[in-house]
């Protein structure tokens, strides 16, 4: 694909996130054909925002989320700042395919970490964390099939991002081992779902070094003041409008959102 192809691409699946609407899937001559082409569509999705990038997330963090959508690992995608709800706010489900909410461990950076030809250890990214909050995703997808589009097209898509909230920062938790903290999705003060950081790859913090680490090897910075977002910990949990749903991250704290 050249750079028009790119940015066309990407502007299709941009209009039907506006719209609300779908699409089966992109044409031919619009197709990444490899994981490196489907980020470099992905990537001009911030010709579309006014702001600084405020994000990252990490899609298919879990084996069955993986075999869900037909993919052999995680994929990253970008958190546009328009996109974000503060805590407690609301969120409008409109024409959302997905419909489910996702309780996440979240990182905000202090420090940029830029491509480099050298992996980067889970000490040298924790190293570069200024705080850990917990988050709500609302994912949702462009195509009618998501399951069955593929990795390049889920890429290109964003890979399933849409809205985000962020809670407020944890204390003291660099001395907490996140893959054994538990976490309860509630909906309307009842516990839905509940799960554990190990969900995520094995924990939140191995999820957060991958994501630093596939930006390197597509000559991407992950930069201070961004947030990771880090995959649901506990099975996504089906929402409707008129629905409160909360994150209870227990002493790392509580994340609520109001879907309408």
């Amino acid at each position: 694909m050249d750079a028009l192809q790119r940015q066309v691409s990407c502007d299709l699946l941009y209009r039907h996130w506006t719209h609300g609407s779908r699409l089966d899937a992109l044409p031919l001559d619009l197709l990444p054909a490899s994981r490196a082409e489907a980020y470099q569509v992905q990537a001009c999705i911030e010709r579309h925002t006014s702001q600084p990038l405020y994000g990252w997330k990490i899609a298919a963090t879990s084996i069955a989320g993986q075999k869900h959508i037909g993919v052999d690992g995680p994929l990253a995608g970008r958190i546009l700042a328009e996109r974000v709800i503060e805590d407690g706010g609301a969120c409008t489900l409109g024409n959302n395919l997905m419909k489910v909410a996702e309780m996440e461990f979240a990182f905000r950076m202090a420090q940029d970490l830029p491509p480099r030809d050298t992996e980067y250890s889970q000490d040298d990214v924790m190293a570069a964390v200024a705080s850990l909050h917990p988050a709500i995703e609302i994912p949702d997808s462009r195509y009618n099939e998501f399951e069955t589009v593929g990795l390049p097209s889920l890429i290109a898509d964003n890979a399933c991002a849409h809205r985000f909230a962020l809670g407020p920062a944890a204390d003291n938790w660099r001395g907490v081992d996140l893959a054994a903290h538990k976490v309860r999705g509630l909906r309307n003060g009842a516990v839905a779902e509940e799960g554990q950081g190990s969900n995520v790859l094995g924990s939140p913090v191995i999820a957060l070094t991958w994501l630093a680490n596939e930006l390197s090897r597509h000559g991407m910075t992950l930069k201070a003041g961004q947030v990771v977002t880090t995959g649901t910990c506990v099975k996504p949990l089906v929402i409707a409008a008129g629905d409160r749903v909360e994150g209870d991250f227990g002493g790392l704290g509580r994340v609520a959102l109001f879907i309408t």
